[in-house]
């Protein structure tokens, strides 16, 4: 299937639904933003009112990686966190900048950057869609650096474009279980990411997302005893106005799940969560083992933000088998967001 060229069209307004092959560009500056009164807003408010970011994550039984970067406009931010899970050993870096200095996110999902910079700290991710790759660099003040190369052409993301509130829309692009190579620099060690058996996971997201919103997400990467790559993308509360970014890859193959519901104690972190799809095929609890958490209540600006890894365990009931998970790593998220 051919790769839809631009995702606002002629008429000014986004196409919704999923895009099997994905969108080439989120021109967003096209589109007719209005109040809900319908006054055309100016193209500072399309701008400033545009959010944006990319999170990947890099997923092995030996080293979990999480990477960010957040461009809200009045305010940017980036993350990264490592954690290993022999020892417990676990490092966070978490950076801001007003008015997203030093930040930028292209519009096109597969072939450009995604670029942070903060005095001597950089994260970048890079998509080539020639070589149908994506490369993460980091480079931190602290020692860490991280130098990823992500191969996508195993298999076709999960692209897809939901109304968000009255005026609003949000686009999200997400893979899991791509393999990946090169090495992670930290506390002094060298890692080799292909000799770790690492799989990544990408979430690209941009939109004129709901004011105030919240959202669960749950996220595996993992290779099964016969050899094949399973990957897991779920959510809830948010993306779901007709169509949800809720999917599995079995190797190449991408298999859409129904809507899902998370069941977990918001204020016992270390509690088990309950993960389950209205069709039956997920069903998975999920044991945290650690977090990377942040609040933050400005003036115009406010975020609640938990994100867990730890292991997943359960069924996935497919038509022809049912695939046991057991003790195997991934996400599972729960957000509140005022922008």
């Amino acid at each position: 299937m051919s790769v839809k060229s631009r995702l606002i069209n002629s008429a000014g307004q986004p196409e919704f639904g999923l895009f099997p092959s994905g969108v080439s560009e989120i021109n967003y500056l096209d589109y007719d933003l209005r109040s809900p009164m319908d006054r055309k807003l100016s193209a500072w408010s399309k701008k400033f009112k545009f959010n944006q970011f990319q999170f990947v994550a890099l997923v092995s039984p030996e080293l979990i990686v999480g990477i960010a970067i957040v461009d809200l406009k009045l305010v940017s931010n980036a993350f990264v966190y490592l954690y290993r899970p022999a020892d417990g050993a676990f490092d966070e870096f978490s950076f801001v900048q007003p008015l997203a200095l030093s930040t930028s996110i292209g519009l096109y999902p597969n072939n450009s950057e995604a670029v942070f910079r903060k005095g001597d700290n950089s994260i970048a991710i890079i998509a080539d869609e020639s070589a149908m790759q994506r490369r993460v660099c980091v480079s931190l003040s602290a020692g860490v650096e991280i130098d990823a190369l992500i191969d996508e052409s195993h298999c076709a993301p999960l692209a897809m474009c939901s109304r968000a509130g009255y005026q609003g829309w949000v686009y999200t692009q997400k893979t899991a279980a791509l393999p990946c190579l090169g090495r992670v620099i930290w506390q002094g060690e060298t890692r080799d990411l292909a000799a770790m058996n690492t799989l990544a996971s990408v979430d690209w997201t941009a939109g004129y997302m709901r004011g105030e919103t919240f959202w669960n997400w749950a996220s595996l990467s993992a290779t099964l005893a016969d050899g094949r790559r399973l990957g897991l993308n779920l959510a809830a509360g948010v993306n779901e106005t007709g169509f949800t970014e809720n999917a599995l890859w079995l190797d190449d193959q991408l298999i859409k799940v129904d809507t899902v519901d998370f069941q977990f104690s918001r204020y016992q972190p270390e509690s088990e969560w309950r993960v389950c799809s209205a069709d039956g095929i997920v069903d998975l609890r999920f044991t945290p083992a650690g977090q990377r958490k942040e609040k933050l209540n400005a003036l115009l600006i406010a975020s609640n933000f938990t994100q867990h890894f730890g292991v997943f365990q359960g069924q996935i009931r497919l038509e022809n088998e049912v695939i046991e998970i057991q003790q195997q790593w991934g996400f599972a998220e729960d957000h509140y967001a005022r922008w």
